[in-house]
């Protein structure tokens, strides 16, 4: 029994190490993963760090739309047959990712019930988490989905509290995540600073009442 244990399979080592079709990468803050229009031939997995989804239209307009963090995929769409990438990820900070090719990512799907398990969970989270961001843009206003967003990037629900937000997020970034302009999020992270929301102190600090404000939803946070 004590021999299987050691044999059987883990997700976390399997991601964690170099080996056929799997590679493990550095990248600095501001480095490019991949850009739109790429070939989609490999799956990342992070396993330190941040990075950031940008997709740009054919006008040359920008949307950020995501940011993933350690545990987390991205780039699967080429296990559905997507040819190139439509979007740009580049890293928010320092990150160490696992780049595993379509063919060694469908194997090992095919094969290791567990890894297989792990990557489903992955997805039917992201699938309710991109519900709920068409959600909030159809019937929040831009200054409870910013609200929302600050939430999610100091990790609100998890290990039982809110977290400061580790990564340096502009206000232009901001603004792209939740389709407003700049200078609304700049007037949004005011008041949400003398509210007591959040706070400075060279990174972004948020408050359980900020959480407290958008569950309530309370005359401060309110409909434009």
């Amino acid at each position: 029994m004590a021999k299987a244990d050691r044999n059987e399979f883990d997700p976390q080592a399997f991601l964690a190490k170099v080996g056929e079709g799997k590679t493990v990468s550095t990248f600095h803050m501001n480095e490019t993963v991949f850009e739109q229009g790429d070939a989609a031939d490999t799956v990342f997995y992070i396993q330190k760090g941040r990075v950031k989804v940008v997709v740009l239209s054919e006008q040359g307009k920008e949307a950020v739309v995501g940011i993933f963090e350690a545990g987390q995929f991205f780039g699967e769409g080429c296990l559905n047959g997507q040819p190139l990438r439509i979007s740009t990820t580049t890293a928010l900070e320092d990150c160490m990712i696992t780049a595993i090719t379509k063919t060694a990512m469908l194997a090992a799907l095919h094969s290791e019930p567990k890894f297989s398990e792990l990557f489903m969970s992955y997805l039917l989270t992201r699938n309710s988490r991109i519900e709920a961001d068409l959600v909030d843009q159809l019937f929040n206003s831009s200054e409870k989905r910013l609200a929302r967003v600050l939430l999610l990037l100091a990790n609100f629900g998890k290990d039982g509290g809110l977290q400061p937000i580790k990564v340096h997020v502009s206000q232009e970034t901001l603004a792209e995540m939740i389709g407003t302009t700049r200078s609304r999020v700049s007037f949004f992270m005011n008041k949400f600073r003398k509210l007591g929301f959040i706070s400075y102190n060279g990174k972004i600090e948020v408050h359980n009442s900020l959480l407290n404000a958008v569950l309530h939803d309370t005359p401060q946070i309110r409909r434009d």
